[in-house]
């Protein structure tokens, strides 16, 4: 999309300026959580603790994050059972693992509770704000909590909700005394069509959760839907250089240029990319030991020079749909160029968990083939290792199965890759019987990837121990546990130097 369509001088009204929102009036109240160990739902107890709900519930192991609800005066158990559920509950929240057999969640059905999924909530809150929703394939948790970072610095104090812990704030969640609401928008079992922000981002599209979707343009479609979902005085902030997102904008020309005849307001929409086409685009970018710096521009005026903080080209991209998100959200461009720098990551996302006698561990979440080609080229690009050590569990026999010959792929920049068994998510017999780790590592070895597979976490570190020399990189890599084998691997590291 030209940055001359559309709307090219987008700004969205400062959303100081905006009038405050509609408070939650929900004090007083009972909510009971199942599930409340998961990120996203412990961060929605808290937001409703802020707002003087009164919140219980249960999940099925101890943890930090339990005892941190506790700690705000939630009434957590453990262990799901029917006795958990209070008399007198307004409503039940459900996290996407629970399923219709959920003693509790029977006997709230019985009793006639009101029921909402997880993304069901989180749409009920945040149209109580100004929501900045931030979808894609990649990306989502690590440019969340950027445009968080950069709003707390300049003092908005958003409240926010993401997948991932922040490292520098100490949290996945925060509930502040303000009318900005930050959150990830999940594009599985279409669940941020629940959600109808003030900013819709997103950042790119691919095939991913095929298990739900039957093909690409389904996939594509849903996004579509999900930009159209915007407030009426809200937009859109897209990559102009991702080719689904191009169909998805071209799906708001052809549905708001019906609605403009209907006398509905045109959606705005902003791109954001590599080339001058984009509305925020970077120029002279160039690599300062594993890091980028370049210069940002805006419909071809130059708003100034910054850097990041985080490796990556991918994260340039990331960096510039930040910058049009917090423009547009009322920031002065060159305080947000000024901040973006300070943002130093995520955790689980190219993590750097120690080094150690010239051995460096680091932790990431990359579990889709385009994520591990990024992460890999990142880690080569910054760290510059003598080999690449990579474990790499898979996440969900389905999603192995469908991308296999693009998994297969996607482990050239790494000189080893040693791999698991796939962790299991909501998979179903029949397709663990299709695909296993060993189909992958003899898919791999076909393309030419040197890899093994090893059973077990104990048995890859022993492996690491016996064959890891100076100079390399050793990083876990995957959606599920795999981190595991980092912390168990470090603390042999320690107790060996």
């Amino acid at each position: 999309m030209n940055k001359q369509q559309g709307i090219s001088n987008f700004k969205l009204n400062t959303l100081r300026r905006l009038n405050p929102p509609r408070r939650i009036n929900v004090a007083g109240m009972r909510f009971h959580f199942i599930g409340a160990g998961g990120i996203g739902m412990s961060g929605l107890a808290q937001l409703l603790i802020k707002n003087k709900a009164i919140v219980a519930g249960s999940d099925q192991t101890p943890s930090d994050v339990i005892d941190g609800l506790r700690q705000t005066g939630a009434d957590i158990k453990i262990g799901h059972r029917a006795r958990n559920l209070g008399l007198g509950t307004n409503a039940v929240i459900i996290s996407a693992a629970i399923k219709e057999n959920n003693p509790e969640l029977k006997l709230a059905r019985e009793r006639g509770y009101k029921i909402y999924k997880y993304a069901q909530m989180l749409g009920e809150l945040m149209d109580c704000y100004e929501g900045i929703a931030i979808s894609g394939t990649h990306g989502k948790s690590t440019t969340s909590g950027w445009l968080i970072y950069v709003l707390k610095q300049a003092g908005l104090e958003p409240n926010f909700i993401i997948g991932a812990r922040i490292s520098q704030l100490g949290s996945s969640s925060g509930a502040a005394d303000s009318k900005y609401f930050v959150a990830e928008a999940c594009e599985y079992d279409r669940s941020f069509l629940n959600l109808k922000p003030k900013i819709a981002c997103i950042l790119n599209i691919e095939q991913d959760h095929l298990d739900y979707y039957k093909n690409e343009d389904e996939i594509v479609e849903a996004f579509g839907e999900f930009a159209l979902g915007v407030k009426p005085d809200g937009g859109v902030i897209a990559n102009g250089n991702d080719a689904n997102v191009a169909k998805v904008i071209s799906m708001l020309d052809a549905r708001c240029s019906t609605r403009i005849q209907n006398q509905v307001s045109r959606i705005k929409v902003e791109t954001f990319g590599l080339d001058e086409n984009c509305n925020f685009y970077a120029k002279n970018i160039s690599l300062n030991d594993g890091l980028y710096a370049f210069d940002v521009y805006h419909n071809g005026k130059l708003l100034g020079a910054t850097r990041i903080s985080v490796p990556g080209t991918h994260n340039i991209l990331n960096a510039l749909a930040v910058v049009a998100m917090a423009v547009s959200a009322g920031l002065e461009h060159e305080q947000v160029l000024e901040l973006l720098p300070g943002f130093t990551g995520i955790e689980r996302r190219l993590m750097l968990k120690g080094q150690f006698g010239e051995i460096t561990v680091i932790d990431d979440y990359a579990h889709h083939p385009t994520e591990i080609r990024a992460s890999l080229a990142a880690i080569r690009q910054r760290y510059r290792p003598r080999r690449i050590w990579c474990v790499f569990q898979p996440h969900q026999y389905s999603r192995t199965r469908f991308l296999l010959d693009d998994f297969a792929e996607s482990f050239k920049l790494a000189d080893i890759t040693i791999v698991p068994e796939i962790y299991f998510v909501r998979d179903s017999q029949s397709t663990q019987k299709e695909v296993n780790a060993q189909i992958l590592v003899g898919r791999m070895r076909a393309n030419g990837t040197e890899a093994l597979f090893i059973d077990g976490f104990g048995a890859i570190c022993d492996y690491l121990e016996s064959n890891v020399t100076a100079g390399d990189v050793v990083v876990t890599m995957g959606a599920g546990d795999i981190w595991k084998v980092a912390d168990e691997y470090i603390s042999r590291l320690r107790r060996n130097s």
